[in-house]
């Protein structure tokens, strides 16, 4: 099992509005070969620094599965309009990826 994630740092006042392009795009995840489960995960402010921290957690059977998402035309129309909401973010997301270690 592979889990990749995005870290983003959303300018105060931003949230919502965040949270509502998640909420209404089409990620065409459903029915990719190896797709197991979505979630998009709302952390703390940092006042100090100007940013809430979300991250999107996104579960697959394999790291192969999901690199195959990553290059194919449902994942291009998926961050079609990511470059509209500039705004939003401090700085570009933080990809993490993590391979499930199996009995621990």
């Amino acid at each position: 099992m592979y889990i990749a994630m995005n870290r983003f740092k959303i300018v105060i006042g931003q949230e919502e509005a965040f949270q509502r392009v998640w909420q209404t795009r089409d990620s065409s995840l459903e029915g990719q070969p190896g797709f197991k489960e979505f979630k998009l995960l709302r952390g703390d402010t940092a006042a100090e620094a100007g940013y809430t921290l979300f991250a999107s957690h996104s579960v697959w059977a394999s790291r192969d599965d999901f690199v195959a998402w990553t290059k194919s035309e449902n994942f291009r129309q998926a961050h079609r309009n990511a470059a509209g909401n500039l705004s939003m973010y401090m700085g570009p997301p933080k990809f993490e990826g993590f391979s499930v270690i199996e009995g621990a």
